[in-house]
């Protein structure tokens, strides 16, 4: 069964996509603050603004995204990355990360970095990121 998923998954650079279903996966993932219900516009933007935006869908429903920022010249920030639960763990989200890097490169863009959630460091690791050792993220707060 995973294997006649994984053929029907088609991972996709794309310039728009449906409110709904960006709202859905960031729902899904966690990421969805109450607050983003007065004004869901933003989600207009992370799509058309991301250097790479890429959408994951099976039978034509988008169940996973990852985005990349960057200014397309040396630097890209891989962020974003989320299936939908019920479809994980059958390979979709690696071909999410492996297209994403694929369209960073053939723009030219040789440095690509992320900050990865707990527990997913050998998830990352196998696809080719290693940690930056004595550097630490760093977060702005607004006081």
């Amino acid at each position: 069964m995973p294997d006649e998923f994984n053929h029907q998954v088609t991972i996709e650079p794309i310039k728009s996509a449906l409110t709904e279903d960006l709202k859905a996966l960031y729902k899904d993932a966690g990421w969805w603050d109450p607050s983003y219900d007065l004004n869901p516009g933003f989600l207009n933007y992370i799509v058309k603004d991301s250097a790479v935006f890429v959408g994951a869908f099976y039978k034509k429903k988008m169940i996973g995204m990852g985005r990349a920022l960057s200014d397309l010249v040396s630097d890209a920030y891989i962020q974003d990355v989320t299936v939908l639960k019920t479809h994980r763990g059958k390979g979709t989200g690696k071909k999410i990360i492996k297209a994403l890097i694929e369209e960073l490169k053939k723009k030219g863009v040789d440095w690509i970095g992320l900050v990865a959630e707990p527990g997913t460091t050998a998830f990352y690791k196998e696809l080719g990121f290693d940690e930056m050792k004595d550097h630490i993220p760093l977060r702005y707060k607004d006081s």
